[in-house]
């Protein structure tokens, strides 16, 4: 299929950029379609090149920027040389949080914003994960408890331990059955730890109240370990209340400490 048509002799109109666009997300969105109906593993190769453009009655240049695309998404990766070509490649969660975080980074993201989701998520998450945690991952949730159950020595295990509370409910997510929820729910972890007013809030020198915290987390997991989900559902919901409740505290007293100064 030719994407240029002439006008008169010796002049070349091209078809506007939108369609050849339309065009090409049209077969990077049937690719995609195939690499899944296909149950394509990361490694395997896709199609060549010529296999394509016949596939899909496209030119070189086309077939190119769908599978280019593809690339940028994370979806194949292309390889030159003999033995070359295109790749599936599954996107990592670190790669897919860089490119929503992207998205968010001229919008203004609050620790409000967060913490209404996270009151709603982490709960759920909770539940979900409780079906399928073993004794193996309560001892990674008692070893992640244990690095922020005493005061820091110094600023820099003060910081470990603030982050080490996030990892606490990232450990709790990777248990969960529903994908999209733990991705959410560790997505917003992840703002917490990359936000600029958080970032002052986990510097601050004075001691945090974190004790009350670490009991709901201890009730969450004799909860767990019960198989109670009303209670797990409760023991999280009030346990995220209360941790908006420090957060919002500590970020006006921030907020007051910069305008005094």
């Amino acid at each position: 299929m030719s994407h240029e048509i002439t006008s008169e002799p010796g002049s070349v109109v091209s078809k506007p950029k939108s369609r050849l666009r339309k065009r090409t997300d049209e077969i990077a969105d049937a690719i995609k379609l195939t690499m899944i109906q296909h149950g394509l593993e990361p490694g395997d190769r896709l199609p060549q090149e010529k296999e394509l453009m016949a596939q899909y009655a496209a030119s070189k240049g086309t077939v190119r920027e769908a599978l280019k695309s593809l690339e940028v998404q994370g979806l194949v990766r292309i390889r030159t040389g003999p033995g070359g070509g295109a790749f599936v490649e599954r996107m990592s969660e670190r790669r897919a949080m860089s490119l929503l975080g992207n998205y968010l980074f001229a919008k203004k993201v609050t620790i409000a914003d967060i913490y209404a989701l996270r009151k709603v998520l982490e709960p759920l998450v909770a539940v979900s994960a409780m079906r399928h945690i073993d004794d193996a991952g309560f001892r990674r949730l008692e070893d992640t408890i244990a690095i922020y159950d005493h005061e820091p020595n110094d600023a820099q295990e003060r910081w470990d331990q603030r982050m080490a509370e996030l990892d606490f409910h990232s450990v709790v997510a990777e248990y969960s059955d529903n994908a999209l929820l733990a991705f959410q729910v560790r997505f917003l972890q992840r703002l917490l730890k990359d936000l600029a007013v958080c970032h002052d809030i986990y510097r601050q020198p004075q001691p945090v109240l974190r004790q009350r915290g670490i009991a709901f987390q201890r009730d969450l997991i004799d909860a767990m370990r019960a198989g109670d989900a009303t209670k797990v559902n409760a023991i999280m919901a009030e346990h995220m209340a209360l941790a908006e409740q420090q957060m919002l505290a500590l970020e006006a007293e921030v907020a007051n400490r910069f305008i005094e100064v």
